[in-house]
């Protein structure tokens, strides 16, 4: 179905803007959309409130990343060394998978996702690649932690990426379930969690993500919606590291347009930098009434 068409004209250039919808269902858990607008293809969650983009791909270079979320998390790379065993928390399109198989292809990579039709979508879509080391798990991403927990698993790199189209669930946002997650991470791991800067939650998350790790690093631009905590490191690499590490990475990391040199400027420890009251509520199983506070 052609959903709008329309032409905006520019002095002598003129732009055909169209926007087409080439799948759509109503899963056990959202209504999932796949829409087609001009050299983009996005999955979308159409909730009550709002239809938001959950993943996209330049239809014309798969490689390319389209969210500056999704290159901001490659910032982990700039804190750890050659990850080995990856744990992705909500798939999407599948696109940041993709992108750590080819740069690391020797990894092992399982994505979680609560979804079989977004699983299904990025499959079909979102050209997302799963081999014998690059395997999709469906499943709740608390249970999955839980059980690898209990199996003594560890992970190099874990990325929390879930969604439910309004906010991050309510029980991937609280002091226990972080507590399960630490207990996952390889010692010289690193968590990286796609979160959001302007949400009211911003404190509540900031004190419980300090409660569990201790002092994080956020990355975030200015007047940006999104951040990205990066917690459970165990000790802090100096500027000089860093700036070693971005000089490798860049030639690495241009191919899918992730600029580490302008990421790194937007890495902001919380080591005496605390922007939340000292008596911000912990979010616990108890306490954590997120989607309320999100609005």
């Amino acid at each position: 179905m052609l959903k709008f068409l329309f032409i905006i004209s520019l002095g002598l250039f003129t732009t055909l803007i169209f926007s087409k919808e080439i799948h759509q269902e109503r899963s056990l858990y959202r209504n999932i959309i796949v829409e087609d607008k001009n050299d983009t293809l996005c999955l979308q969650f159409n909730t009550k409130i709002t239809k938001l983009n959950q993943s996209c791909i330049y239809k014309n270079a798969p490689d390319r990343l389209f969210f500056n979320y999704t290159k901001m998390i490659f910032s982990s790379l700039l804190f750890i060394d050659n990850p080995n065993n990856v744990l992705i928390i909500g798939l999407g399109g599948g696109t940041l998978s993709n992108v750590i198989h080819q740069l690391y292809p020797e990894a092992y990579i399982n994505n979680v996702e609560i979804d079989p039709a977004v699983l299904k979508v990025a499959r079909d879509y979102f050209h997302f690649i799963e081999t014998d080391q690059v395997i999709s798990t469906v499943q709740d991403g608390r249970i999955f932690i839980k059980r690898a927990a209990l199996k003594k698993q560890k992970y190099d790199w874990i990325i929390l990426d879930a969604f439910n189209g309004d906010y991050i669930p309510e029980h991937l946002l609280t002091k226990e379930f972080f507590e399960e997650v630490n207990s996952v991470l390889a010692a010289d791991g690193i968590i990286a969690a796609n979160t959001f800067s302007a949400s009211k939650l911003y404190d509540h998350e900031s004190a419980t993500y300090y409660s569990v790790f201790g002092d994080f690093i956020n990355v975030s631009r200015h007047n940006r919606s999104n951040r990205i905590i990066l917690a459970g490191l165990k000790s802090m690499p100096s500027e000089a590291e860093i700036d070693a590490k971005v000089e490798l990475l860049a030639p690495r990391l241009s191919r899918y347009d992730i600029d580490i040199k302008d990421i790194r400027q937007l890495i902001d420890t919380t080591k005496g930098n605390h922007d939340w009251p000292a008596n911000t509520k912990v979010l616990t199983d108890q306490y954590s009434p997120a989607n309320l506070l999100n609005y």
